[in-house]
């Protein structure tokens, strides 16, 4: 099981300023509590030599602000100012590495839909977080099965927006994996085709080639994700999107998560189906190798994804 408590740290930036960690609070009848009207970011900072560093903050950021046009959402702050604010917030509770979480939502003051008459608020947190599938996850690997449940339809939800309504599937996905005793769950999309994890995207490898599925509008354009296209080309992968059939899932090499939570995690099993010789595979374990060097400062930053903080 992931590492799921919260260590909470000692200040939260909210609007400008920053408040203590146990003031930041809404009302029970905000809009976000009521409907779920909120967006948000994952976003990681990793120790290195020269302090911590902030993994593609600009990217998320930029997702961040596509999120609040999606849903209409007044978000105000640039994201050189969110970047600013998670940097002195990250100094202020004194972490070498840590998770950040952007957010923004629609407090209190409206009873319908229309959130017009709710205040709206914007927050930078940050934690000690470590391995989201638990601890030695990215060593050893994972067990995983194809869910029951699946993504939303394309024009149903908007899945390129990072919103906290839209988690209820990915809750509905990971709480049936554990109570399987499988580590994480793969969710389908409607037309049948693998789409990705709870809150993650996957990749495979056959005979050599990296794949992951076509972005259908049912599954999130991760950060990762497209770090992973990258680090590819830096080690001489070919690297591809495509249609995934389920029954790929049973048949390919190797297979892993990436996610800003999951990092770069190796699949060892599918629906109890072992998944080449059930370890870590030698791309996945160049992949990760290249991502970690990456994001602790261990290899050139030539494409600026660090932030030193």
């Amino acid at each position: 099981m992931g590492t799921t408590a919260l260590n909470a740290s000692e200040w939260i930036w909210k609007d400008g300023e920053f408040i203590r960690w146990d003031d930041a609070r809404v009302h029970i009848l905000s809009t976000a509590v009521q409907f779920g009207s909120s967006i948000f970011e994952g976003v990681r900072a990793y120790e290195t030599e020269d302090g911590p560093a902030i993994f593609r903050i600009d990217a998320h950021l930029r997702r961040f602000h596509d999120s609040a046009r999606i849903y209409r959402m007044p978000l105000k702050w640039s994201v050189e100012e969110l970047t600013e604010a998670a940097v002195e917030a990250i100094r202020r509770n004194g972490l070498s590495s840590c998770y950040i979480r952007p957010m923004s939502l629609w407090g209190y003051g409206s009873a319908s839909m229309d959130p017009v008459d709710s205040s709206f608020e914007t927050y930078v947190c940050t934690w000690a977080w470590g391995e989201y599938l638990g601890e030695g996850a990215m060593e050893k690997g994972v067990s995983a099965c194809v869910s029951s449940w699946q993504r939303p339809h394309p024009n149903t939800f908007p899945s390129a927006a990072k919103a906290a309504g839209h988690y209820n599937n990915s809750q509905l996905i990971r709480m049936e994996a554990l109570a399987n005793g499988y580590d994480e769950g793969i969710a389908l999309s409607p037309s049948g085709l693998v789409s990705e994890g709870s809150g993650q995207n996957l990749f495979l490898v056959r005979d050599g080639v990296v794949v992951t599925p076509h972005l259908d509008g049912t599954s999130l354009a991760g950060i990762t994700r497209a770090s992973v296209f990258d680090l590819c080309d830096d080690l001489g992968y070919q690297v591809r999107e495509a249609d995934v059939p389920r029954e790929t899932l049973y048949t390919c090499d190797e297979m892993f998560f990436c996610g800003t939570a999951t990092e770069v995690t190796p699949i060892t099993s599918v629906d109890h189906i072992q998944i080449g010789e059930g370890t870590i595979g030698p791309i996945t374990k160049a992949i990760q190798t290249r991502f970690l060097d990456t994001v602790h400062g261990r290899v050139e930053d030539t494409r600026g994804w660090l932030t030193p903080v």
